[in-house]
Parts: structure tokens; C-alpha cells; sequence
């Protein structure tokens, strides 16, 4: 939780919290009908995510509001908010801030373990840029960090983006997609992987 919070902006709120049965629970009723998952891991990881999401975006004052699920997956938030949902097997996180001078938010959360080879293989290009990143986890801070840029750039510019499609600099903190969309990046990798993306004005 430190660690995610020293990465974010400073009008960014993060949270984290492991998964816990029964965290299904903590759906509002229009948040539940909109996830049509019907296996109970996704459902609780669901849950989970949006018990933090409903607690950070009280702490900016938008209470009891649902965060419901668009037909595309995206989550929708409430009116003058952002935010970006995102969960491993175990863990969900979850990031919200005012809309200001952040006008896009993504986050993504993997175990902090190397990436394997083969989903290497489709995640790098030759123009990602790893640097000073722990060779270790170097492929899969790429892989958070690609996830967290499409959730932060497709509500902006509606456009699919492929692993291909997304240029990554990790010692500059910024990542470009094919269409030019510029998207800050800042991470973490204890005790998880976390990524942030967020789009300035």
C-alpha cells in the first residue's frame, strides 16, 4: 500500500487489499448485473476491487456510487471521476482521482515473478526500453505496464491496442502508443508488481 501510494500522483488515490472469500458480497446490485462472469474467482476478485475503488472515492466525497461494468469491460465511474481496476489471482488494486490535471488513469498488478518466455516473446518490441529495471521482473513490470497503458489511453482515444502497438520506457517513465497518445508510467515491485499509467492535460 506505501509503496503504491509513493508512486502515484499526488492527486491519485491507490489501494490494494487480497482477495477474501465472499468479497462477491461487496457488489452493489447494479455493479452485479453488469458483471456477467458467473465463476466465483472472478466475481470475488470483482468484489474486492470495488470495495477499495468504493472507499477511495469516498475519501474525494463521491459516496455509495456504483462503479457498474461496461459492455466493452471497462468500469464506469461516476461523474467528474477517473479511475482503473485491476486484480491478479490474489490481489486487487485499484486507483481513483478527481478529473483535473490527470484525465486518465490505468493500473495493472501481476505476481513478482519473471515473466515467461513465451508471453515475453508477445509482449516486447524492440522499442520498449527496460533500463534499470530488475532484469529479473524486467518482463513483467513490460507486461503491467502495457495493460495499465491501455486501460489509461482506450477511453481516450477508443482505439484496440496490440502489446505491438505500445513503445515502453521504463527509466523515462513514459510509454507512446501507435496513434501518438503520450501516458506517464510509474511502478513498483514489492510485495507486487504494480503499474500506474496516467494521461496529463
Amino acid at each position: 500500500m506505501e509503496a503504491m501510494a509513493a508512486i502515484a500522483p499526488a492527486s491519485v488515490r491507490t489501494g490494494c487489499r487480497a482477495i477474501r472469500d465472499a468479497d462477491e458480497a461487496h457488489l452493489l446490485p447494479e455493479e452485479a448485473r453488469s458483471i456477467s462472469a458467473r465463476q466465483p474467482a472472478m466475481r470475488r476478485a470483482s468484489g474486492a476491487a470495488r470495495w477499495i475503488a468504493h472507499r477511495l472515492l469516498a475519501d474525494i466525497g463521491v459516496k455509495d456510487v456504483a462503479i457498474p461494468r461496461a459492455p466493452s469491460g471497462a468500469p464506469l465511474w461516476p461523474d467528474r471521476t477517473i479511475g482503473s481496476l485491476a486484480h491478479d489471482d490474489d490481489m486487487a488494486v485499484a486507483a481513483v482521482a478527481p478529473v483535473g490535471s490527470i484525465v486518465s488513469l490505468g493500473i495493472d498488478v501481476e505476481p513478482a515473478q519473471p515473466l515467461p518466455d513465451d508471453i515475453f516473446a508477445i509482449v516486447a518490441t524492440g522499442a520498449d526500453r527496460t533500463g534499470a529495471a530488475d532484469q529479473r521482473l524486467a518482463g513483467r513490470i513490460l507486461f503491467a505496464a502495457k495493460e495499465a497503458v491501455y486501460k489509461a489511453a482506450y477511453p481516450l482515444d477508443r482505439e484496440v491496442l496490440g502489446y505491438e502497438d505500445i513503445a515502453v520506457d521504463l527509466d523515462a517513465g513514459r510509454a507512446t502508443t501507435k496513434t501518438g497518445r503520450k501516458v506517464s508510467l510509474a511502478y513498483c515491485v514489492a510485495p507486487r508488481v504494480v503499474v500506474l499509467a496516467f494521461v496529463g492535460k
